[in-house]
């Protein structure tokens, strides 16, 4: 039997993350007689052994709270970890601190709770002989392996809501209304929210758009008597022989590329294209924050519990998984390295341009 184990909540923070915390503190203290560490701001925290006890009065009332408990960090890869030393900077293999700042706890296994670069670290973790278990996180919903992650639905409740909002505005004052969602690389928040929130386009990085046709939808709409349009544009989505829009660069982070200003641009050009008075709203971190939703309270105590199930069964190197309606694991190292984007035969799309959505194809 495990009698201690460690967690960490890596990467970009996500509605859900408490929710998982509290489960895997119930299971693995209520159930198995567990002791549970966490360390604070993700691997940050792993690094320099910053932590605190999690017990069940921590754990207690979390469940419907945004953001985590323990911090996170998206910034912070062990394996490269940013050391600054009279003022000249350098990235250090911190991995083996880490495995003996574990060990000087007594922990037998760890859970990391994170996406890709999270899970990624994770992989490399389990390499080197650390008993680790994997929780998939990450609003973007483009981790491999699972059908979804937790803090996804969360985020399109949130999108969604934003258009319900845009309609009405949009409607009175005869504009386009372009909402700019996060996404990076993949466009399931654009595409099921638009869906769900009644866009009449959606731009996906899957489909490079031509802005002529979406301009064209928004003049037909017009000429039908309807005097106003949504847009809803993914963070990733680029013209046809285009790039995406980059709004910065920043260098010591594992993923520098930050995405943002597409919305902008859109509308900029829809306005000189069709003369329609065009706003964009762009969303945010707005995404990111909040209470989770029920579906992703219910999920995330689903894995939280799950995870610790795997630890007492042994089974490390592993990511709990959600497969059809069944909470599964599968190796971590199937769930990192490649993207979960939208297939161009989705049935999501299929049904969108069935009912008339315009993908700028």
């Amino acid at each position: 039997m495990i009698r201690k184990i460690g967690v960490i909540t890596g990467g970009g923070d996500c509605p859900g993350l408490n929710a998982v915390l509290r489960a895997v503190v119930k299971t693995a203290i209520g159930k198995y007689g567990c002791e549970v560490i966490g360390f604070k701001d993700g691997y940050h925290g792993l690094v320099l052994n910053e932590w605190i006890e999690l017990d069940m009065p921590k754990a207690s009332g979390i469940l419907d709270r945004g953001g985590t408990i323990l911090g996170s960090s998206n910034r912070d890869n062990p394996f490269s970890f940013r050391v600054e030393e009279h003022g000249k900077v350098s990235y250090v293999d911190k991995s083996d601190q880490v495995i003996a700042n574990i060990k000087a706890h007594g922990i037998e296994a760890m859970v990391l709770i994170g996406g890709d670069g999270t899970l990624t670290s994770a992989r490399d973790f389990s390499r080197k002989g650390l008993k680790v278990v994997g929780v998939p996180k990450t609003i973007d919903n483009d981790l491999s392996a699972t059908d979804i992650t937790f803090g996804f639905m969360t985020a399109v409740d949130t999108a969604t809501e934003a258009l319900d909002k845009l309609h009405t505005t949009a409607e009175s004052h005869h504009r386009i209304m372009v909402l700019e969602v996060m996404g990076r690389y993949a466009g399931w928040i654009a595409l099921e929210s638009g869906i769900a929130g009644g866009a009449d386009m959606i731009m996906i990085p899957e489909i490079p758009y031509d802005i002529n046709k979406i301009a064209d939808k928004a003049i037909e709409r017009q000429q039908a008597g309807k005097n106003f349009s949504i847009v809803v544009v993914a963070e990733g989505a680029k013209p046809k022989g285009g790039e995406m829009v980059v709004s910065q660069i920043v260098k010591d982070s594992p993923d520098p590329v930050r995405l943002g200003g597409i919305g902008q641009k859109i509308a900029q050009d829809l306005t000189n294209l069709t003369g329609i008075d065009s706003r964009v709203t762009v969303l945010g971190h707005l995404q990111r924050g909040g209470r989770p939703t029920p579906y992703d309270r219910i999920l995330s105590t689903r894995y939280g519990v799950a995870a610790v199930e795997l630890i007492n069964q042994a089974k490390f190197g592993m990511m709990v998984s959600l497969q059809g309606n069944e909470i599964t694991a599968v190796p971590i190292e199937a769930a990192v390295g490649k993207l979960k984007t939208v297939p161009l035969d989705s049935e999501l799309i299929r049904i969108a341009k069935n009912i008339g959505v315009e993908f700028g194809e």
